[in-house]
């Protein structure tokens, strides 16, 4: 069975987080959707510098958790502060948890989740300046390239995405995990 992974993102995402997982799962055979908060193209950043343009797949107000396998949000400071201020994206992200798929969030991310309030129990690991963030919604924060908790797979960087990527790829498909929760 074709696994699709939706990739969260908006202008400003740290390019590596999602082109190198985005490269990682379709060489796996998965099918990735650019999901975002507008149609056309969206621009990352790397280097401390707008980058390049990808083809946004479809739109928040179009699709739903249930149209994937998992979900698998990139870093970056500008993109996950954007999308934690977005409803739309806030519901979409807590849907995966309820539905009890796999989840991935790198570097700065976690932010995300946080806002979607599925953090509090959680064992994740962030880019070291969200760590407070983190433990102060209930998360147990660790210092480790990547963390597994029930399907939650988090990183601290773009320095753990050969790490990051298989443990992905791996919660992925296993498909469901049924203590994964919101």
């Amino acid at each position: 069975m074709n696994k699709r992974v939706a990739f969260l993102a908006t202008d400003g995402f740290e390019e590596s987080e999602l082109k190198s997982p985005k490269e990682a799962m379709e060489n796996a055979g998965f099918t990735v959707d650019i999901i975002s908060d507008k149609s056309g193209m969206i621009k990352g950043w790397a280097d401390g510098n707008w980058s390049n343009e990808y083809k946004v797949t479809n739109t928040l107000e179009n699709v739903s958790a249930k149209d994937y396998n998992a979900l698998m949000l990139p870093g970056g400071v500008i993109n996950p502060d954007k999308l934690r201020r977005n409803d739309d994206a806030l519901i979409f992200v807590r849907d995966f948890f309820k539905q009890s798929k796999p989840v991935g969030a790198i570097c700065h991310a976690p932010q995300i989740l946080i806002d979607a309030e599925v953090v509090n129990g959680r064992t994740m690991t962030s880019f070291e300046s969200i760590r407070t963030d983190l433990t102060n919604a209930g998360a147990l924060w660790v210092d480790k390239e990547v963390v597994v908790d029930e399907a939650l797979v988090t990183s601290r960087n773009p320095n753990d995405l050969p790490a990051f990527n298989n443990k992905m790829i791996e919660e992925i498909n296993e498909g469901k995990h049924e203590l994964q929760h919101a």
